[in-house]
């Protein structure tokens, strides 16, 4: 029943092309990846600033209001995670940040030859099934 869940696509990229791709995605250091990207509709988004952005938007609509507040903000205030995160990318097809296998699995595919190079250290694609994807722990809920 693989149909059951959408997927996302994530890359880590390596220290010299992580603030670029953050800052100046169009710049010509990153283009082997953006222009996959662009092949397949696809953008980056650098997880420390999604969390950053979540943190942002908690604040000033109410904390309470989003279960991960406490979570998010412990993550973006660790210099350890932060330098982790900073790195890190998710992939948006078509605006998504999830979509179908298929388009998950050709993204994969073609991104697959950058890994272990200059510009990508790792690529991995996760599902929505909540079996497969760790939850904060309680007392940062």
């Amino acid at each position: 029943m693989s149909n059951q869940w959408e997927y996302q696509v994530r890359v880590n990229l390596a220290d010299a092309f992580a603030e670029v791709a953050r800052s100046d995605p169009g710049n010509p250091a990153v283009k082997p990846l953006t222009d996959i990207l662009t092949k397949h509709r696809a953008t980056l988004k650098n997880q420390f600033d999604a969390f950053a952005e979540y943190v942002a938007e908690a604040e000033k609509h109410g904390a309470e209001h989003f279960p991960l507040y406490k979570w998010t903000k412990a993550t973006i205030e660790d210099p350890e995670k932060k330098a982790k995160h900073v790195k890190s990318f998710t992939l948006y097809v078509d605006g998504n940040e999830v979509y179908a296998k298929e388009l998950a699995d050709a993204l994969e595919s073609d991104l697959q030859p950058l890994v272990g190079g200059a510009l990508i250290t790792r690529l991995s694609k996760h599902d929505t099934n909540p079996a497969n994807n760790p939850q904060a722990p309680a007392h940062l809920r």
